[in-house]
């Protein structure tokens, strides 16, 4: 004879036990679940200024070619992800524009853009058609895996020129 497939209970005393016991493996394995995900690596730049601005990123990708992108348009007291996943660069690139107030944040190291949306690989190479010599600010994110980069109002000492 084969044994049930389920189990009776001899008693209602247990069954508490058992909800209990059932309960404390569910928590137990949901809390494992969320310490299992891993932490967030991105590369996050947040205008703390009133402004919109538009923002363009250069970095070198796993062959060692250097790509740019742009543009990501941030409101004022925004936040945006630039680089989704961990940081594998030490060097990053940003060059932002004030659509507001003019000026923009610019730096001595010379990449590609474009007017319009754009990704460009060897953006080192500026002599093609539409492609614009773009000064853009190292970013030194050492050995971080996440970073996160904060524009600042130039009244508040912030980079922008």
């Amino acid at each position: 004879m084969r044994p049930p497939l389920v189990a009776r209970y001899r008693s209602q005393a247990a069954l508490p036990r058992l909800v209990l016991a059932c309960a404390a493996v569910a928590m137990v394995a949901a809390a494992s679940v969320v310490l299992a995900v891993p932490a967030k690596a991105d590369l996050k730049l947040c205008n703390t200024t009133p402004n919109r601005i538009g923002v363009a990123l250069g970095y070198r990708d796993g062959t060692g070619v250097w790509i740019t992108e742009g543009w990501w348009n941030l409101s004022g007291q925004t936040c945006e992800t630039l680089y989704k996943g961990p940081l594998t660069n030490r060097f990053w690139y940003v060059h932002a524009v004030d659509y507001d107030g003019g000026g923009e944040w610019a730096g001595q190291s010379f990449l590609c853009t474009l007017d319009k949306a754009f990704v460009v690989k060897n953006a080192a190479d500026c002599g093609r058609p539409g492609h614009n010599r773009t000064g853009f600010l190292e970013v030194d994110v050492k050995d971080a895996t996440d970073w996160t980069i904060r524009l600042t109002d130039p009244n508040e000492g912030g980079a922008k020129k």
